[in-house]
């Protein structure tokens, strides 16, 4: 019988999340305060996030204890499954050995809940009861709202507006876990209105987002601001992913030669990605381990390592990271939560290193190859994980042509059940692909921060 799933048991989920600056071969440089521009102290942070997370942002510990009342929670969809892509292997000829880490099994039908969930958690037991967010393509803001519905905390989310016109059913689910969704840019912020005033048809970015939220939270005692991708706490509470794929590739009795994952922010890719990495730091492996991103937003295939604002606005700290400039407006492509101008410190930090790879890949060829999946392995998988579905087809072809016989590991971050819009126009030809100009990138890079500093 050829095995199709690998599952562990709820005692089996891990107890403690990575955190892979214990080792880093060098440190990441420090956070820097907006107006300053001097390292962050916890003081600085403290307006925004509880101070646990405060703590686990700079903290050199490998291993971080995860909360019971988090594990409680998490038993609802946790471990996720790890499947081997028999259909998918077969349909492409390949010698090669596909296993994918399905994360659209939970309530919000993506990864973001694994550090949505410990968010909430750490904001209530500090007293907070309010928290404000944005969201590109929705995942992030109905995570949150899941997770704040566990915690009686109350949610205001700004979503980007090209996504918010464009999937409605997101806002939907965000105000039946009862969070408040507005579009960004909005009239309920100083950063909203300014952007609106330049332009009254304002797309909207991730980083306008983040200011309108962050304004939000900063000035309000019972507010605190939650942020879904970027940050280190936000890639260690993602590393459950990476711990448990670990254990179920043995018990498939394989090893990836290969580790493939979307990225954006770096939310998913450091969640599968770090314990991986830490395999080939410390244990003696060897795998490659991919990151792939979209061409229309191509952050560490053509952004800059540099100090960089985390929002347009320029309020939100300052971290050195491959960054297209704050002022990056990203098209309307429909890969919405991969349309970060930056990206986050460990995996710039990472990739400047030379410990990981990355490259991009045009919006036509990721649907091709989702529509490939779905007809092979039967799910239908949210925009941004086709970019990682078409890294892996491509890697399992050129296993075909070699006659090597890899094994293949990706991080299916998430279902495309609130998408099928961007499915109906690629299927009626209506999708374009667009890459991003060089020109329009030297243009963004004009207004970084000038930092003395590392």
């Amino acid at each position: 019988m050829n095995r199709t799933k690998y599952q562990l048991n709820e005692t089996e989920m891990p107890a403690a999340w990575y955190n892979i600056q214990a080792d880093l071969p060098q440190p990441l440089a420090p956070y820097l305060h907006p107006g300053t521009k001097q390292p962050l102290g916890p003081a600085d942070l403290a307006p925004l996030f509880p101070m646990a997370l405060i703590m686990q942002e700079v903290s050199q510990e490998r291993y971080i204890d995860i909360p019971g009342e988090v594990i409680d929670i998490y038993r609802s969809w946790r471990p996720t499954t790890l499947y081997r892509a028999h259909a998918l292997e077969k349909a492409l000829q390949t010698p090669a050995k596909i296993f994918y880490k399905y994360e659209g099994s939970s309530p919000a039908g993506s990864h973001k809940p694994n550090t949505a969930v410990p968010q909430a958690y750490y904001n209530k037991k500090e007293g907070i009861n309010r928290l404000t967010t944005e969201t590109g393509a929705g995942q992030w803001g109905s995570s949150m709202a899941f997770a704040c519905s566990q915690f009686g905390i109350e949610l205001k989310v700004y979503m980007v507006k090209v996504s918010y016109q464009q999937k409605p059913y997101r806002k939907m689910m965000m105000e039946t876990w009862g969070a408040q969704c507005v579009p960004s840019p909005s009239m309920d912020t100083n950063s909203g209105r300014a952007a609106l005033a330049e332009d009254p048809n304002n797309p909207g970015s991730l980083g306008l987002a983040i200011s309108e939220a962050v304004e939000d939270a900063a000035p309000r005692a019972d507010s605190h601001y939650a942020l879904g991708s970027v940050l280190n706490h936000v890639l260690m509470h993602q590393t459950v992913i990476g711990l448990e794929a670990l254990k179920q590739m043995e018990m498939a009795g394989e090893y990836p030669d290969v580790v493939i994952g979307c990225v954006g922010g770096g939310s998913n890719f450091g969640g599968m990605a770090l314990p991986f990495v830490h395999q080939n730091l410390t244990g003696g492996k060897n795998t490659r381990i991919v990151a792939v991103e979209p061409a229309s937003c191509p952050t560490l295939t053509k952004g800059t390592f540099a100090f960089d604002y985390g929002d347009v606005a320029g309020m939100a700290p300052i971290a050195k990271m491959f960054t297209l400039g704050r002022k990056f407006m990203p098209p309307p492509v429909h890969a919405g939560g991969l349309r970060y101008h930056g990206m986050a410190p460990i995996v710039s930090h990472l990739h400047k290193l030379g410990l990981i790879e990355a490259k991009s890949v045009m919006q036509l060829p990721t649907f091709e190859a989702g529509i490939q999946f779905a007809r092979t392995e039967g799910f239908i998988s949210a925009p941004e994980t086709n970019h990682a579905i078409r890294a892996t087809i491509d890697e399992a072809i050129k296993c075909r042509e070699s006659g090597e016989k890899k094994v293949i590991l990706f991080n299916h971050s998430g279902h495309g059940h609130f998408d099928m819009a961007a499915y109906d126009a690629y299927l009626s030809g209506k999708l374009t692909d667009y890459e991003y100009p060089e020109s329009l990138v030297t243009e963004a890079l004009k207004d970084l921060p000038q930092c003395i500093i590392g």
